[in-house]
């Protein structure tokens, strides 16, 4: 008994000198400082991928989004003084005509009687912009042989919904655009505003005068109008995709030196106090100055102090002004 306790005991003394050999020969073919170099990578920092822009200081302009149409700024229809048939047109549609000018030939004349053709003349002066008379076509005097626009400048015809209506004022600054001119916009004012809402649609005319140097609207048109509610200067603006909003707090990441190793930029945390969003431009009224560098990209992974790499610089705002 006391022989098998003896050879139990030599073999397992054996085997605890083999484990350590294998031990050590590891070690010594593990490369010196191996060990501490993967503590250091496990303790780096991160670094995350941003895309960053600068703030910009400029203008920002709210307005109300509307649709209407190219009316002329006054139209007058021409009338018969006599009933009968049309026997001649002097104009056709396009055509200027002055005031007094004749317009169309009426007949009164019946069967046994026989009478000298009654002349419409144009009330006012101006461009035939509809000629609903025909020759042979018999009309009474309250039928329009003609509709002429007068020769002052456009309107645009736009109706409000009732809940803007405070927004409006007479002279404020409207910008027309139309699919005719792609990427143009042109100048306008609230010229006109009706002092009732109709009560079935909820909405209240507004004529806006439009500036038209080159002729180049036309009555008919169909128009979109930004009317502007409100203006702006000097403000700083931003993206509004670099706002982050957490816990009740409203902020953007700015990018700076790491203090801790100057080859790095991190992301700071910069509270701020945002105004007045038009499309995509956010009016930043506190926390921000002009020319800060923000992340606009990348910025929902962020804490303060993370440490970043600038992908791509993107084109900051327009000013505006």
């Amino acid at each position: 008994m006391k022989n098998k306790i003896i050879i139990i005991a030599a073999a397992l003394s054996a085997a605890a000198v083999l484990l350590a050999s294998c031990f050590n020969a590891e070690n010594k073919n593990t490369p010196a400082g191996a060990a501490d170099a993967g503590a250091a990578a496990v303790m780096e920092k991160p670094v995350f991928a941003v895309n960053t822009t600068a703030a910009v200081q400029g203008q920002i302009s709210d307005y109300l989004a509307l649709s209407g149409d190219i009316i002329s700024g006054s139209t007058v229809d021409v009338y018969s003084d006599v009933a009968g048939k049309v026997t001649r047109l002097y104009v056709s549609v396009g055509s200027r005509v002055s005031r007094n000018q004749a317009i169309a030939a009426v007949d009164p004349s019946k069967p046994g009687m026989t009478y000298v053709p009654g002349i419409a003349r144009a009330p006012i002066a101006g461009t035939v912009v509809a000629l609903p008379a025909q020759i042979g076509m018999t009309v009474a005097q309250s039928v329009p042989l003609a509709r002429i626009a007068a020769g002052g400048a456009l309107e645009t015809r736009v109706y409000v919904a009732e809940r803007f209506i405070s927004k409006i004022a007479l002279n404020q600054s409207c910008e027309i655009l139309l699919d005719a001119y792609p990427g143009e916009a042109f100048k306008g004012s609230v010229a006109e505003i009706s002092p009732t809402v109709d009560p079935t649609s909820r909405t209240m005319e507004v004529k806006i005068n439009v500036s038209d140097s080159g002729s180049r609207l036309k009555a008919g048109m169909f128009a979109k109008v930004r009317i502007i509610t409100e203006k702006k200067d000097n403000i700083v603006k931003i993206p509004a995709t670099a706002l982050v909003s957490r816990f009740g707090e409203d902020y953007v990441f700015t990018t700076t030196t790491d203090p801790e190793d100057p080859a790095f930029l991190i992301a700071k945390k910069t509270i701020v106090k945002p105004g007045i969003l038009v499309d995509n431009a956010l009016e930043i009224q506190e926390g921000l100055a002009p020319g800060q560098e923000i992340v606009v990209k990348g910025q929902s992974m962020l804490n303060d102090g993370s440490r970043v790499n600038v992908v791509e610089h993107v084109q900051p705002l327009e000013s505006g002004e």
